[in-house]
């Protein structure tokens, strides 16, 4: 793993700026005496099995690790029969994002997120934006020492509402994720974790009684897709969605859509209606433009009459708050369900309450899900 001190790292911020396009630290957003931590630190969610290897029991790939090797997400390591993360307090990837950008719309709009990221990830989505940094081993990449105290800290410096865990998986930073999100909570500062919500039901509980809101990557709605284009499947993520549900959290779900993958009517009416169903009529439903990157080049981006259409179908299959994003449109917009006022205007990461007094609209009365 590579890592820096104090003077070197913010050395090194001065003259580059940024890692991978997402932006480090940049100089004076944390002090010198926050850069801390960085060991390995032992896994929570394992099982030795003898002959010094072990199940990790953290994700759905339950990964059968021998001796010296690793799991699928490249950040934990079997070390003589012992399990460990790699990346506990490593994040290499950090800055000050506003909460939309994530995209979270009903929980704490206009705010700003103290957002950040380790290497690796559980999956391997072909069009994954983010792969310069999700797709690597810690080694492979520059990263810094900032334990969870000195997350929470930070994001009281720069008046951060929030905390966050994105752009690679936090599922396999599960414990850095909980430590901040437990520091946070008694600071009152909540965390909120992006994520493709392929994680098993005992640590997302886990999380659960100290996360602020969730927003989920639903990759799709068939198992072909989860498979092909991510290496993973979908049962693990509709349960996720149906556990948040169960817990109480505040959460909200991101379809990216591909032109021929996962934009057909027919998956995007069953989707929507499974929302319904399972998770309620008042889930944000965020129906995301799609840009070739990665291993997926030769599809091009999704016309924005894709987006309108799995718009108007998750509308009529009653879903109550559906936005398009990656896109400027009006979609992006938030209107009372009951009367049809406008209540929070956005373009691009610009953001204006207009319509809302507290969690109701202004013009009804009608209580709008969220946290405001």
């Amino acid at each position: 793993m590579t890592t820096m001190d104090r003077r070197e790292f913010f050395r090194y911020v001065a003259g580059a700026g940024s890692v991978c396009g997402l932006g480090l630290l940049a100089s004076g957003i944390i002090d010198a005496a926050m850069l801390d931590g960085g060991d390995a630190a032992e896994a929570k969610y394992y099982e030795k099995l003898g002959d010094k290897k072990v199940r990790c029991k953290l994700c759905p790939h339950e990964c059968r690790v021998a001796d010296l090797e690793r799991g699928t997400c490249g950040v934990r390591e079997n070390r003589g029969g012992k399990y460990y993360t790699l990346v506990y307090g490593n994040p290499c990837a950090a800055n000050i994002d506003p909460i939309e950008k994530k995209p979270l719309f009903h929980y704490y709009p206009t705010t700003d997120a103290f957002s950040l990221a380790t290497a690796g990830c559980n999956f391997v989505c072909r069009f994954c934006q983010n792969w310069e940094i999700s797709q690597k081993r810690p080694e492979q990449i520059t990263s810094f020492a900032l334990g969870p105290d000195a997350v929470v800290r930070a994001a009281r410096k720069n008046k951060c509402k929030t905390i966050a865990h994105t752009y690679t998986e936090p599922v396999v930073f599960f414990e850095y994720m909980l430590d901040c999100a437990i520091q946070g909570k008694k600071a009152g500062i909540p965390n909120v974790m992006i994520s493709n919500g392929y994680i098993q039901e005992q640590p997302m509980r886990e999380l659960c009684r100290y996360l602020g809101a969730v927003k989920i990557d639903l990759k799709a709605f068939t198992d072909t897709f989860y498979k092909e284009q991510c290496s993973g499947t979908l049962k693990p993520v509709l349960r996720t969605l149906e556990i948040l549900k169960e817990e109480g959290v505040w959460f909200e779900i991101v379809v990216l859509l591909i032109p021929t993958l996962n934009d057909s009517v027919a998956e995007i009416r069953q989707m929507s209606r499974w929302i319904v169903k399972e998770l309620g009529d008042d889930v944000p439903l965020h129906f995301s433009r799609y840009y070739p990157t990665f291993m997926l080049k030769n599809i091009p981006p999704t016309p924005p009459a894709v987006l309108d259409r799995a718009y108007k179908i998750a509308r009529d299959s009653g879903v109550k708050y559906v936005y398009v994003g990656n896109i400027l449109a009006d979609a992006a917009n938030t209107y009372c369900h009951s009367c049809g006022k406008l209540l929070i205007q956005r373009v691009g990461f610009s953001t204006d309450i207009t319509g809302l007094v507290e969690n109701r609209c202004k013009h009804c009365k009608t209580i709008i899900p969220g946290v405001f």
